[in-house]
């Protein structure tokens, strides 16, 4: 499954040709806006929004649309966040109830003005979350809150079903793609979830063409199951403009089978690895704790 080194722009291959259908997304994005609640699906231009929204499915995005590190690859506003609102955990899990949703994912921006990472704000939509749908999946897709253990068990005390923390890369890419963040302590951070609460079941996710070599990709997998992570989403990076990190590859549907494979034979729950996958696409699937 080894990858080209490739020196000039590599070319898209046909299957990478999913449409954003704007009718698809029109009365999701108008119910979001009437709500006054930010979903990462159209902060991150995910290419998979129209057919998430046309089934009904989002993911939430909490404090605020402005992130605090400059991570290369994201299409997330970069400045100075503004103040906490207070009230958006009510609102997410009012859009949550109308909306009728039976699986949720909660992500956020990294917040690291603030002195807990905004793990409290968490804390607070789930329970909410919980109390308008008590039946309800949750999913949260966490920054590294500075690392703290602190941070962590707030989160993990008002009991998600899955929480997820994306290792992105691979760790000699960290300093070009994920300026500010750390290989070592986000592997670290999935290990504390763990030893936090064993029940817990978390998830990482990686994308795919920005220069990782296989063996490294296959390498990060195993850290990963070292640390005991139970779920794993592998896709395709496309770069959201020309002003971010580029291409570097496209990584064949054989060789995303390929990692699938080796995720089974690692011992994961449940991988999705395909050039579309996302952290939270197909989210509901991955509690059937089964690959096909």
């Amino acid at each position: 499954m080894g990858l080209r080194t490739l020196s000039t722009k590599p070319t898209k291959p046909g299957w990478l040709n999913k449409k954003i259908s704007l009718k698809d997304c029109a009365v999701m994005k108008q119910a979001l806006r009437n709500l006054r609640v930010e979903t990462v699906c159209e902060q991150a231009m995910c290419p998979n929004m129209g057919e998430c929204f046309s089934r009904k499915t989002a993911t939430f995005l909490i404090l605020g649309r402005i992130c605090t590190r400059s991570c290369s690859f994201c299409n997330i506003q970069k400045a100075k966040p503004l103040p906490v609102d207070l009230n958006e955990p009510l609102r997410v899990a009012q859009a949550a109830a109308q909306l009728g949703l039976k699986h949720v994912v909660i992500t956020s921006v990294t917040r690291d003005d603030l002195s807990d990472g905004g793990a409290e704000i968490f804390a607070r939509t789930i329970m909410l979350i919980r109390k308008k749908i008590p039946q309800v999946k949750i999913e949260t897709l966490i920054p590294d809150f500075g690392f703290s253990t602190d941070a962590l068990k707030i989160v993990v005390k008002a009991k998600p079903d899955i929480i997820a923390h994306n290792l992105e890369t691979v760790p000699s890419l960290y300093k070009v793609v994920r300026q500010g963040s750390d290989y070592a302590g986000s592997v670290g951070l999935l290990r504390a979830l763990k030893e936090i609460s064993p029940r817990i079941k978390t998830k990482s996710g990686l994308m795919l063409g920005l220069g990782e070599k296989a063996d490294e990709v296959l390498a990060v997998m195993q850290d990963l199951r070292s640390v005991k992570c139970d779920l794993l989403s592998i896709g395709q990076y496309l770069a959201p403009s020309k002003q971010h990190y580029p291409v570097k590859d496209y990584i064949s549907l054989e060789q995303f089978d390929g990692y699938k494979e080796k995720g089974k034979e690692l011992g994961f729950l449940h991988i999705e690895s395909a050039p579309y996958v996302r952290s939270s696409y197909l989210a509901a699937e991955y509690l059937s704790l089964k690959d096909n």
